[in-house]
């Protein structure tokens, strides 16, 4: 017992580090970089969601670099197809025989960068293997490498030409995060560390100082999932989904994959914030990123301009949390 409370102890550290040691390259989003940690940790999946040129891309070079994995970028296009994303067979002239190609889809950390501009057919076979955990090529199947954890990227402004993911769809990413423009100060600090001797305008991930290593990434999952949750806690959670289910101006509300991935980010904020139990306000915390794509609301507050945040925070507001 004391060899185990040490090293969750040495484990706590280093994962809070890795949040920190981001935070040094990628200036500016500090909500956007623990939410990815919510995920991380609890070996779950991210929509992000902003214009081009926020640093999506850095964001996940500078986690691939922090825990020394794999990563990969898949540009989806109208015409990519779904063997692009998992691979395929080919005949080796050299040897005469026919041999797997694996596709992009194998590493660590996947960038799906404006995932809603490829046909249903290429989206879902990104979506397989984020669920399954494995690709299937030529009838034969392989499973990915953990920690496997996939971003997926789509642009609020330019819809001409896109496939928006279905709800069924968007329900399997246990988070949709919105990555925005930062406040003034920290734009001018980027945009100097960015310059600053620098050709052109590649990303420069060397400052990364590595936190983890890949394979103790499952061991970090495995830890939080036993992380203590009183029975008052999962009833709220569990009433925070049924009402959203009818509650005004929500059309269509979350299913029990809500509550389940709620539970699970929550349990994440429990931890890196150094306790071995989960409260209210962690719940809290990962309510807004865990439901608001499970979430469609009545046309009349579109029209008005009222957001998903805006009926979820008034759903936290109104529902009494248990005491602590």
């Amino acid at each position: 017992m004391v060899g185990q409370a040490a090293l969750n102890e040495d484990v706590l550290q280093r994962a809070r580090g890795l949040e920190a040691e981001i935070a040094r390259v990628v200036i500016g989003q500090p909500q956007v970089i623990h939410e990815v940690m919510l995920a991380l940790f609890s070996g779950g999946h991210v929509l992000v969601e902003g214009v081009p040129g926020l640093g999506k891309t850095l964001l996940v070079r500078s986690l691939a670099a922090a825990v020394q994995g794999a990563f990969s970028r898949i540009q989806f296009t109208p015409d990519l197809m779904p063997s692009d994303i998992s691979g395929h067979i080919m005949f080796d002239m050299k040897s005469e025989n026919f041999r797997v190609r694996k596709g992009p889809v194998f590493c660590n950390l996947l960038l799906a960068d404006e995932i809603n501009r490829s046909p249903a057919k290429t989206q879902s076979a990104l979506l397989e293997a984020m669920q399954e955990q494995q690709v299937t090529i030529e009838g034969r199947t392989f499973p990915l490498t953990p920690p496997f954890l996939v971003l997926a990227t789509q642009n609020p402004i330019e819809q001409e030409g896109t496939y928006p993911l279905p709800q069924a769809q968007l329900d399997r990413f246990l988070l949709k995060v919105f990555i925005d423009y930062s406040v003034e100060s920290e734009e001018q600090a980027m945009v100097k560390q960015v310059t600053l001797g620098a050709v052109g305008d590649q990303l420069d991930t060397s400052a990364i100082r590595p936190q983890l290593k890949a394979d103790e990434i499952p061991q970090l999952q495995a830890h939080v999932a036993q992380l203590q949750m009183d029975e008052q806690i999962i009833n709220y959670a569990v009433r925070l989904v049924r009402s959203a289910r009818d509650w005004n101006g929500i059309e269509a509300g979350p299913g029990p994959r809500g509550t389940i991935s709620l539970l699970r980010a929550a349990r994440v904020e429990a931890f890196l914030q150094q306790r071995n139990f989960v409260t209210p306000d962690d719940i809290k915390v990962a309510a807004l990123p865990v439901l608001r794509h499970r979430i469609r609301l009545a046309t009349d507050l579109e029209i008005e301009g009222y957001q998903p945040d805006d009926v979820l925070n008034d759903l936290l507001d109104n529902i009494p949390a248990p005491r602590q």
